[in-house]
């Protein structure tokens, strides 16, 4: 089955550009567009895609706002991809921490527009590592609320281990070659970790780890 997409930006060209760059893989189908973030949680219900690529900055909703909306309202919700002009946006963190997979710059090659839509559909590593870590570095405020999850979930020794080299990027086949164990037992901690931190993917855990303190951003 093709990965299907749903494309949301204010800006026409934007929405075309991307299209024809998707559209040309086999194994991916733009299955609608949209010009505004209000617009998203109708289609995503209809069209039940597995990617939503959201511009952060809308005219009427933005994207982190239309983020919220559709991890709050819908039942298993797609994963979303901002789509932003700027990596080091205020924005885009504030979109991350809102629930977002992970971001994707406009000027991007069609190879990475490609790359990135395909990992954030497989949620087994971490689109662009060193720029969670600079957003984190530069944003991040030592979140309580974090600090306090992180706490709670009382991660074995091997989980936090895992935790941390999820934050550094590792593929789940990375961290088992890391590890000198099987990938199966790496998915199994990362599950552990999602499931201890009540994260729905690898990006929340790691921005988690990051507000807490319990991963140094630098």
């Amino acid at each position: 089955m093709p990965v299907t997409v749903l494309l949301v930006d204010d800006e026409p060209l934007v929405r075309v550009g991307l299209r024809a760059v998707l559209e040309a893989q086999p194994d991916i189908e733009v299955v609608g567009e949209a010009a505004d973030g209000a617009a998203v949680i109708p289609l995503v219900r209809r069209l039940r895609p597995d990617v939503v690529a959201m511009d952060v900055r809308m005219p009427l909703m933005d994207g982190i706002e239309a983020t919220r909306a559709v991890l709050r309202t819908v039942s298993e919700p797609p994963k979303i991809l901002v789509v932003t002009t700027f990596e080091d946006d205020e924005f885009v963190y504030e979109a991350l921490r809102a629930g977002a997979d992970g971001f994707l710059l406009k000027r991007a090659r069609p190879a990475e527009i490609v790359h990135a839509v395909r990992l954030v559909a497989e949620g087994e590593s971490l689109l662009f590592p060193a720029s969670v870590r600079r957003l984190a570095a530069r944003y991040g405020d030592g979140d309580r609320p974090a600090r306090a999850t992180l706490e709670r979930a009382r991660l074995t020794e091997r989980e936090a281990e895992v935790l941390r080299l999820m934050a550094r990027g590792l593929s789940n086949a990375e961290i088992a070659a890391r590890l000198v164990v099987g990938a199966e037992t790496v998915k199994s901690h990362v599950s552990a970790v999602l499931a201890k931190l009540g994260a729905r993917d690898r990006t929340q855990a790691v921005i988690a780890a990051y507000e807490s303190g319990f991963v140094e951003p630098g």
